[in-house]
């Protein structure tokens, strides 16, 4: 199988940019997430009866546009089995050298779930290891562990990368793309590596600013969690969650500890882990229930390459019913987060059918449990259906601008993969540039499905409308501005519903390059790569040969 390289591949991507026979309609997509994002369907919850009818609809949409089942076994649905876990009330507190108990005040102070299938959680009284920021990196020569043995310890953690805040002169700076997020920043790498090294629990001091939300947002879970279904040898800690900054000083004080002196520390290759005089302790009673989900699969299959495939992904799920907001309302439909990005796929999936067979399959993926932790797609990750290795590209729509056409494209993760030239020719056909992350210390590359995938060496893209305003051609940047604060107000709320005001126009355009760039990535022998330093390109090399 001949591979193509990187640069043939930008040059193959301006090959056929011109208007697609079968375009994308800004009133299709308004059509569907009306629907999905009725009252009906309940703000479609993993589990519940507006699973029950999302499901159906997508199904039937499917099979109406001609496409073929692309789930194991010729099914339309992957069954994704999940666990649902909610901590009850009881005893969280930290126990001093001398004894005394200090208690913690969950969530105000100190907010935890549990992805485990105990019935109770009780920590009699764990020592407590501060770990600087928790990154192991070998490519990069940076160690925060040193070998320390964490096992049946709770592990304390600095949220984001050892750089996010280092200046010249101090061994981080740089490392990690300064202040843009590497995956060793983000809490769910920290949990899992608590997770292999034996610990009990993990927190991470949170901080605003490296975190890229407010306490509100990590505390909003109040104790519930979801976790797909895992085997014996995937371990998880018993407990995970984040420690309010200012009761994480206090908690440091109390050790003789520095918090911000021990910050500074941890910017060094030097750090070694550093052992508090505190023990951890927890008696916490745990409701569990599982949960029988499903992703909806589709697909096109190649002429001559069914074997090979480009993945087009989006979540069905959103937050489904929750306290009534000032209005009374409870249900939170996900009009924009993500019905419009279902919308997208299913928008992508009609005019590919309309448009020449590919070389390739093109995989149409709507995934459940994405708000509670990108569970459907690391389902799908860990059970793939199309062989990982032999998955060119994953391009993923989540969260579309609903302001008008605009004049760039908002690119989140620039620089990580070859397919950023793909999407810039894509954008230049139709008038437009590409614009960077604006806040690329947010971590948002790491936040959608397709990095579950991606942490497998699937090379991926995301479209993402939390990534920057955009420079609308009707306002310009203020405009844009506007329209984002507009929508970051309504975040997972009830107020996240669709509007016949909408303009989609501009989440048309965004789409219809994936239309393009299915179309180029379709053919044969196109293999996009990562970026040399990714921390995903040595993952994908394992598996080089199995696309020569």
């Amino acid at each position: 199988m001949k591979r193509t390289t990187a640069l043939t591949l930008a040059a193959l991507s301006l090959v056929g940019a011109t208007k697609p026979p079968v375009a994308v309609e800004p009133a299709r997509l308004s059509g569907i997430v009306k629907t999905l994002a009725s009252d009906d369907f309940e703000g479609r919850g993993p589990g519940t009866a507006g699973e029950t009818k999302t499901i159906a609809y997508l199904i039937e949409r499917f099979k109406a546009l001609g496409l073929q089942p692309g789930g194991p076994g010729g099914a339309w649905t992957q069954k994704v089995p999940l666990i649902h876990t909610q901590l009850g009330q009881g005893e969280t507190a930290l126990i001093g050298a001398d004894g005394k108990r200090t208690a913690l005040v969950r969530p105000a102070e100190l907010n935890l779930t549990t992805v485990g299938a105990a019935p109770r959680i009780d920590i009699a009284g764990a020592p407590m290891v501060f770990v600087g920021y928790g990154v192991t990196a070998p490519e990069l020569g940076w160690d925060d562990f040193k070998g320390v043995d964490l096992r049946g310890k709770v592990a304390v953690f600095l949220v984001n990368d050892p750089d996010f805040e280092a200046v010249a002169g101090e061994d981080a700076k740089g490392k990690f793309g300064d202040r843009r997020m590497t995956y060793y920043g983000r809490w769910t790498y920290k949990f899992d590596e608590a997770a292999r090294r034996g610990a009990v629990a993990a927190l991470i001091v949170h901080d605003t600013e490296g975190a890229g939300y407010g306490w509100s947002t990590v505390s909003a879970n109040a104790g519930e969690n979801y976790d797909i279904v895992r085997g014996a040898d995937d371990k998880r800690v018993a407990l995970q969650g984040w420690i309010a900054h200012e009761v994480a000083e206090r908690m440091f004080a109390h050790a003789g500890q520095d918090l911000a002196k021990l910050r500074k520390a941890a910017r060094s290759a030097a750090f070694r882990p550093v052992a508090l005089p505190l023990k951890f302790a927890a008696s916490l009673p745990v409701t569990v229930e599982r949960v029988e989900s499903a992703n909806v699969l589709a697909k096109l299959p190649g002429k001559s390459r069914p074997d090979e495939s480009v993945m087009f992904g989006a979540h069905w799920d959103a937050y489904g019913k929750g306290p009534a907001d000032a209005s009374g309302k409870t249900i939170r439909p996900g009009a924009s987060d993500d019905a419009l990005g279902v919308a997208g796929v299913l928008e992508l999936a009609r005019v590919l059918k309309a448009g020449p067979a590919l070389d390739r399959s093109m995989v149409f993926a709507l995934w459940t449990g994405e708000e509670r932790g990108l569970l459907g797609s690391e389902y799908y990750a860990t059970h793939p259906v199309y062989p990982l290795a032999r998955t060119a590209a994953n391009l993923a729509l989540d969260i579309l601008q609903t302001a008008g056409p605009a004049r760039d494209v908002i690119l989140v993760g620039a620089g990580n993969s070859s397919l950023d030239a793909v999407l810039t020719d894509a954008a230049r056909a139709q008038g437009r540039t590409i614009t960077p992350e604006t806040f690329s210390e947010r971590g948002l590359f790491y936040r959608a499905d397709h990095f579950s995938v991606v942490r497998r060496g699937v090379p991926s893209l995301l479209l993402m409308a939390l990534g920057g305003a955009p420079d609308l051609r009707t306002g310009g940047k203020v405009a844009g501005q506007s329209w984002l604060d507009g929508y970051m107000a309504c975040y997972h709320k009830t107020c996240d519903a669709w509007d016949a005001g909408w303009d989609l126009r501009g989440a048309a355009e965004d789409v219809a390059l994936f239309q393009t760039m299915g179309t180029q990535l379709g053919k044969a022998g196109v293999w996009p790569t990562w970026s040399a330093g990714s921390e995903f390109a040595g993952v994908r090399a394992k598996s080089d040969a199995q696309r020569r």
